[in-house]
């Protein structure tokens, strides 16, 4: 029996220990609850933080006005956070303003204009619907698309806090 009561002599590791990694963290639960299975061969860089975008998300919702908020990649069109009820399907209108940022980047190529885009904003009727390009390193190839009620949106407000929002946001 081993000092801690564990059933193996001292000096041999049980399965148990060797499954946990035991030999490499000790008795911490606490760390042995951090530890991921070595089955697990994706890492962070490839797969997006699900947490960190779905908070996002919950802080674009915070905006005044706004309805519906989604993080894009841009150059597959696919949503890869969203939430919120616009009125129409999210997924679709990633889909579609993806095509509008590529489509300015091309043109922007063309000219030879050597910038990044901040933001782009067009407006409806009753809708205003703001597309964040995000530059940063982290977040290269995504953009912030964040849909506002007119009614009750402050633009002004509500795109000071997007670009605040929108430089914490990393894959």
């Amino acid at each position: 029996m081993t000092a801690s009561g564990q059933g193996e002599p001292d000096g041999y590791p049980s399965p148990f220990h060797e499954i946990l990694h035991l030999d490499l963290y000790g008795d911490d639960p606490t760390r042995i609850a951090n530890v991921t299975s070595t089955a697990d061969y994706s890492t962070e860089q490839e797969q997006p933080d699900m947490s960190t975008l779905d908070e996002a998300i919950k802080q674009l919702l915070a905006i005044e006005g706004s309805t519906g908020a989604a993080v894009v990649d841009y150059s597959s069109g696919m949503a890869l956070a969203q939430g919120g009820n616009p009125g129409f399907d999210l997924g679709v209108a990633a889909a579609g303003n993806s095509n509008v940022v590529s489509a300015k980047l091309r043109t922007m190529a063309d000219l030879s204009l050597d910038s990044d885009i901040e933001d782009i904003l067009i407006t409806l009727g009753t809708q205003y619907h703001l597309i964040n390009v995000l530059n940063s390193t982290a977040s290269k190839g995504l953009f912030v698309y964040l849909v506002l009620d007119r009614t009750y949106a402050n633009l002004a407000l509500a795109r000071h806090k997007l670009k605040n929002l929108a430089k914490d946001i990393t894959i």
